[in-house]
């Protein structure tokens, strides 16, 4: 049996929302990070761990390594904290909380694809355009 590494590693999806945003932006990250901070805290609100700020950052704080920058995370408190929180939730309030992010990302990555189209929409010639250029040309 493969020998899995690293906690979020356990659960496919999870691991794979890791994935995408490791290898994203910074804003995206950010972005996805704060959306996370949010997801986690109204899904603790049901079980009254999260009261206040403290309890908070006490569930980060359990998270912190000393040896320093360790992980990919690790290198914007924004999102050091959202993984850290996530990583604090329940296997199965994880999986809830990472089909929620998942669902978002690739609501996000779907306004950046229509985004994309409509400049490149906007970059192609129209009809009347062409028009013009044919009767520069003639």
């Amino acid at each position: 049996m493969e020998e899995i590494r690293r906690w979020y590693d356990r659960d496919p999806l999870l691991s794979k929302m890791m994935k995408i945003l490791k290898n994203s932006d910074d804003d995206f990250q950010i972005k996805m990070a704060i959306n996370l901070i949010k997801v986690i805290i109204e899904h603790h609100i049901d079980t009254d761990q999260f009261q206040t700020m403290s309890d908070i950052m006490a569930a980060v704080n359990d998270g912190h390594i000393d040896k320093g920058n360790a992980r990919w995370y690790d290198a914007d408190n924004t999102l050091k904290t959202a993984i850290t929180m996530l990583e604090s939730c329940s296997d199965e309030m994880q999986r809830s909380i990472t089909k929620e992010i998942a669902d978002k990302i690739i609501s996000e990555f779907n306004d950046i694809d229509a985004k994309n189209q409509e400049n490149d929409d906007e970059l192609e010639p129209s009809d009347d355009d062409l028009e013009e250029i044919e009767e520069e040309e003639v």
